[in-house]
């Protein structure tokens, strides 16, 4: 099949440059390049569409170059709403080299269509303003610019010149990579198709062969809002800032309708096994199967499979299905801390610790709870309405979990210097 069938199956051709053109240019060793603005420390899952897709490429033949946006990443790309605050450049520098770090285990680096990892600074660097006005700039009709959409919704509220020259810098992008790598296709976000079309054109203006791209579409949640977004921030790819475990949890909570377009777009399973679980979501939608499939398969490729067999363990022993002993410190913190983590001292009451935690909407609430054995400290039923945190319960000397019938829980930390 061609790669380029199998991502329409998956949904995700947004827009593209003459399909047919495209189709048959696939049909040979293609080098493209997809790129990441360093505005934050580490991506999110919402740029997983596109460090995916290169991989799909990659697996299927072809040559991958992972731009991360040292000079763009200074600039910004304009939204629709307000301008962006600029970053310092030492600032963009340091997140330029977490995110070229984070994308690189996404590709493989061996064989003959070895990925590269680049950054554009690297070129825009060493060009002077005169020249890149001379040399960009000329080749950009004002009229054309003016009629891109979210230039269009600026107008009226305001624009910089910096963030209306975006498009300049990322055009110029696909030009040099065309001269140095010989990359010949681009693809982005559906929300960057206006960028890479000023590319395709730039290259034609400027004699530089035959340029082609796509976009893929934005993956959304059920309420419209983009994935990766929630109340709380971004799920990140970094472990520190978003746990294995709350990676984990984010792709299992899944909603129904959902999943099916998910596992399309992000796994790598063929199509027959995708399809099965579809099905299964149709039929038996509690079991969660293509939920569970979905979240051990992008865990372990960002995470790594240990990460992932302690994430799955964590699930399963905070609701009494495995061994609280078993889970490392790290995985047992950051599992408290989704479910609702405070802070107590040792041999505090345990009807205080219901109700702090929200288990209980007071300590008489609380009282009864334990009288009708739906209490449980470290998963063992707690029946006497007298019982007492002991240290000896804690969880690697500091934490215990807390259950109120079988699906609530919330957990309890107790600092070492109250201890």
């Amino acid at each position: 099949m061609n790669i380029l069938d199998d991502l329409r199956w998956r949904g995700l051709i947004h827009d593209s440059t003459d399909p047919e053109a495209l189709h048959e240019h696939f049909e040979g060793t293609v080098t493209f390049y997809v790129g990441f603005d360093p505005t934050a420390p580490s991506l999110h899952v919402g740029h997983l569409t596109q460090v995916i897709t290169a991989r799909r490429l990659q697996l299927a033949g072809h040559r991958p170059i992972l731009l991360v946006g040292g000079a763009t990443g200074q600039i910004g790309d304009p939204r629709e709403t307000t301008e962006r605050t600029l970053n310092a450049p030492e600032t963009v520098a340091g997140w330029t080299e977490k995110i070229r770090a984070q994308v690189a285990p996404f590709v493989t680096y061996e064989g003959d269509n070895a990925a590269t990892v680049v950054s554009n600074l690297d070129w825009t660097a060493q060009t002077s303003a005169i020249d890149f006005l001379r040399d960009v700039g000329k080749h950009f009709p004002v009229n054309r610019m003016l009629a891109r959409d979210v230039v269009k919704a600026r107008l009226e509220s305001g624009i910089s010149f910096t963030e209306f020259a975006y498009q300049l810098l990322q055009a110029n992008d696909f030009y040099e990579l065309g001269q140095r790598h010989a990359c010949t296709l681009q693809f982005g976000g559906s929300d960057q198709w206006g960028n890479i079309t000023a590319g395709v054109d730039y290259i034609r203006r400027r004699g530089g062969g035959h340029a082609h791209a796509f976009s893929t579409p934005l993956v959304t949640r059920a309420d419209g809002t983009k994935i990766g977004k929630s109340e709380g921030g971004a799920t990140w790819l970094d472990p520190e800032l978003t746990s294995p475990y709350a990676f984990y949890q984010y792709w299992f909570n899944t909603e129904d309708d959902l999943i099916g377009m998910y596992l399309r777009r992000f796994s790598f399973k063929s199509h027959a096994e995708i399809e099965a679980l579809e099905k299964e979501t149709a039929e038996r939608p509690a079991a969660r199967a293509a939920q569970r499939a979905l979240a051990e398969e992008l865990t372990t490729l960002v995470h790594g499979a240990d990460n992932t067999a302690q994430a799955i363990a964590a699930a399963q022993a905070l609701f009494g299905r495995a061994e609280l002993t078993g889970l490392n410190k790290a995985t047992l913190r950051a599992a408290l801390a989704e479910a609702g983590l405070v802070t107590a001292a040792a041999e505090a009451p345990i009807t205080a610790l219901l109700k702090d935690t929200g288990l209980a909407k007071s300590v008489s609430d609380a009282r009864r709870a334990i009288a009708e054995g739906g209490a449980y400290l470290n998963n063992e039923r707690v029946t006497d309405a007298e019982a007492t945190l002991s240290p000896g319960a804690l969880l690697h000397g500091k934490y215990a979990v807390l259950r109120r019938g079988k699906r609530t829980i919330a957990g309890v930390e107790v600092p070492d210097e109250v201890q």
